[in-house]
């Protein structure tokens, strides 16, 4: 098989989450333990540091893997969905891997596939861990792909849990209350296994120290060890940071090549991660993540993250898409001056909607439209259902046609964003 064919093998044949949604979620480990033992386990055979949360993980697992490859740590990186190439997903010191590896893969395991049955994460998962094994990296950051107790990645033992926060997402797979949820991903906290805590919210809370104290893992919530303040920077798609930590007196001043507003969340959990790897013996110094934060994107390829396209009109995309992460996107629009607002807005058809939609401004004019997937929200429906909430626009056939018209009705002043979805975002970047 070509590369091409094995993506559409991989695509057509494995029922694929982001595609097809929630039957594509198998809920339980079955799958993934049968696949690994048929690589022989690679997931055993490296370090790792394990990441989930509702929002944030991505941002904090590509921060964190690009201090730990500018320390000097052969790093792996494992996070989902991608956006343009199904490699984005598995990358070594931040490069993809290439397409030859995963055509080996697929052709030499596909009898596994046909008898196993596997999901395309269940097999992605073990593709990357057996990467990681064979490439013999000093340490894997490894990203949570939905919630945390029963996905596909809980088959590791890390060196480390991390959990960003918590909030409304995939309620209809984790549960449809606060709590609910965090029991889903604190699902990650291993026995005698520190355990990171992004946000300390008080609904949650008790949850995770339930179980931490269950698994006798050592708890530290970052959001109370961290004080970090965003400023403006100079330079051009960053902010400079503020960093105190409260049990020391000094300030440290950053630069982050991120510039949305949320990332002065995920940088606390990143920090009181490093914090944890060097109790733990790994040589990471303040100028190593100084100088990692100023180039995140460019040591890991992370995209879509308040990620400015072009200017003269700004255009700005954003994969933030359940409430807490349209909330940090509003934050972020409402400090970019603008004269008018272009939305290029699409959305997948099993979440809830109206969460979302009661948070857009009614200011703005809407490009509706419905990303490539099986699960995308129609057009039309998605128009009717903004319109309940006072939002108007047109609709479009396809994301690009919404892009290109947004682009050409805004003025030099104006501002075009794109979101609403990742897999809009995706057709754009």
């Amino acid at each position: 098989m070509t590369y091409a064919q094995t993506i559409d093998y991989l695509y057509n044949q494995l029922p694929m989450f982001t595609r097809v949604g929630a039957s594509a979620f198998k809920a339980d480990l079955t799958n993934t333990y049968a696949l690994c033992g048929r690589i022989d386990n690679p997931q055993h055979k490296f370090k790792s540091i394990h990441i989930g949360g509702t929002n944030g993980k991505g941002s904090t697992s590509h921060m964190l893997a690009a201090i730990l490859q500018t320390a000097g740590y052969k790093t792996g990186l494992y996070t989902s969905p991608h956006l343009k190439d199904f490699r984005e997903r598995i990358r070594v010191n931040g490069q993809m891997i290439s397409e030859q590896t995963v055509v080996d893969f697929v052709q030499q395991h596909q009898p596994d596939f046909d008898e196993i049955q596997p999901s395309f994460f269940e097999m992605t998962v073990a593709l990357a861990f057996d990467i990681f094994a064979k490439e013999k990296v000093d340490i894997a950051v490894v990203e949570v792909g939905l919630g945390g107790r029963l996905d596909s990645t809980n088959v590791i033992s890390p060196l480390l849990s991390v959990i960003t926060n918590i909030g409304w997402d995939h309620m209809n797979m984790l549960g449809d209350t606060l709590p609910l949820i965090a029991g889903e991903k604190a699902g990650i906290i291993k026995t005698n296994t520190p355990v990171i805590i992004g946000e300390y919210q008080e609904e949650v809370a008790g949850v995770f120290v339930a179980k931490a104290k269950e698994k006798n893992a050592k708890l530290v919530f970052a959001s109370k060890e961290f004080k970090v303040e965003s400023l403006k920077s100079k330079a051009p798609n960053s902010i400079d940071l503020v960093i105190t930590h409260n049990s020391q007196p000094t300030t440290h001043n950053l630069q982050l090549d991120l510039p949305g507003s949320y990332q002065t969340k995920n940088v606390k959990t990143v920090l009181a991660a490093v914090d944890e790897l060097r109790k733990q013996g790994f040589v990471i110094s303040d100028a190593h993540i100084a100088e990692a934060l100023k180039q995140v994107k460019t040591l890991t390829g992370l995209r879509g993250r308040w990620d400015t396209l072009s200017t003269n009109p700004l255009v700005i995309c954003d994969t933030g898409h359940n409430p807490d992460g349209i909330a940090e996107v509003m934050k972020n629009i409402a400090a970019t001056p603008y004269q008018q607002l272009h939305f290029v807005l699409g959305m997948v058809n099993d979440k809830d909607h109206s969460k979302v939609l009661d948070m857009l401004p009614e200011d703005a004019i809407y490009y509706f439209c419905k990303p490539d997937i099986p699960r995308g929200l129609e057009a039309e429906s998605l128009k009717q259902k903004a319109e309940s909430f006072g939002l108007q626009g047109s609709v479009y056939a396809s994301v690009p046609e919404a892009f290109k018209a947004a682009k050409q009705a805004a003025k030099p002043d104006d501002l075009v964003f794109v979101g609403g979805s990742t897999f809009v975002v995706a057709e754009v970047v």
